[in-house]
């Protein structure tokens, strides 16, 4: 291999990150070691791809047969399902600590405690209402040639858990699941991460631009008149998706981190869960404005 990792270990390492991530039938049996664990971030993206490519199928398939509400609400049910709850939980942990106002120790141990609160409870309902009403967006726009760029929140959200695991230090210092991952900062997986990341998102890209070349050769993203501007050209939408979205995550990802950091001394297993859970919506969102800023 290029990057000089043996076939059995890349091997190794691609099923723990779906077996870890992800509900995905992989069958392997797996020892989770920290020097797997780390090796197996650089597939983060992929994994992501995949519960992304889940969705796209899901909420094209749900929407035609569904009014958009309903067709949203099952294939949120189907993206829950395939990440085993696991984000979504680091989600409410946090909420309860942080929303909380304690002191760092009493937060930290809010967040460690299984049972969850009010906060917690608060901010699942909060982010899954606002999840299925972005997917609703997209299924009653209907526009599924531009459907592959659905998969880029998923990629890029999982590429800065494994970038926020380098870049802040573990708030439990030698105890929780973050230590695991203990020594990333040193090593090539976060830019082999990285990578990864872009040469899916190209894909993404390359996908949409065939899609809508094949089924929508002459479409003028929508004839619009931009003052100055002139009709703007069918491809520009895909290569501004393509652009924004990973330069978004890596700001927003990185203002939340900072500031989730600053509170607790650094973050947790349950923070990149969060981190994971924030940058979906977001990034979503900024999908459905980039469509409306397009008129599609």
């Amino acid at each position: 291999m290029k990057d000089g990792t043996p076939a059995p270990q890349r091997k190794h390492a691609a099923a723990a990150a779906f077996q870890f991530l992800s509900r995905f039938p992989v069958k392997m049996q797996i020892d989770f070691v920290p020097p797997l664990l780390r090796e197996s971030v650089i597939f983060y993206p992929l994994v992501g791809a995949a519960i992304g490519l889940c969705v796209w199928l899901a909420g094209a398939l749900s929407g035609a047969v569904l009014p958009a509400f309903p067709a949203a609400v099952l294939t949120l049910t189907l993206w829950v399902w395939l990440t085993g709850g696991l984000h979504l939980d680091g989600w409410m942990d946090t909420a309860d600590g942080l929303l909380s106002y304690r002191t760092r120790e009493r937060m930290l141990e809010i967040m460690k405690d299984s049972r969850v609160g009010a906060m917690g409870v608060i901010a699942c309902v909060l982010l899954l209402m606002m999840k299925a009403a972005l997917i609703a967006d997209f299924i009653a726009r209907g526009h599924w040639v531009y459907g592959a760029l659905l998969i880029l929140p998923m990629i890029w959200s999982r590429w800065f858990m494994v970038y926020a695991m380098s870049a802040w230090p573990n708030a439990r210092e030698d105890d929780g699941l973050a230590v695991l991952f203990k020594g990333l900062g040193d090593r090539k997986e976060v830019q082999r991460a990285r990578s990864s990341a872009v040469g899916l998102t190209l894909i993404a890209g390359a996908v949409t631009f065939a899609a809508v070349w094949l089924f929508k050769p002459d479409l003028g993203i929508a004839d619009v008149m931009v003052s100055g501007l002139g009709t703007l050209p069918w491809w520009l939408y895909p290569v501004t998706a393509v652009i924004i979205l990973p330069v978004a995550c890596y700001y927003i990802g990185r203002f939340v981190a900072a500031r989730i950091s600053e509170r607790l001394g650094g973050l947790t297993g349950d923070t990149y869960g969060a981190m994971n859970e924030l940058l979906e919506a977001a990034l979503l969102t900024v999908l459905s404005v980039l469509q409306g800023l397009f008129w599609l």
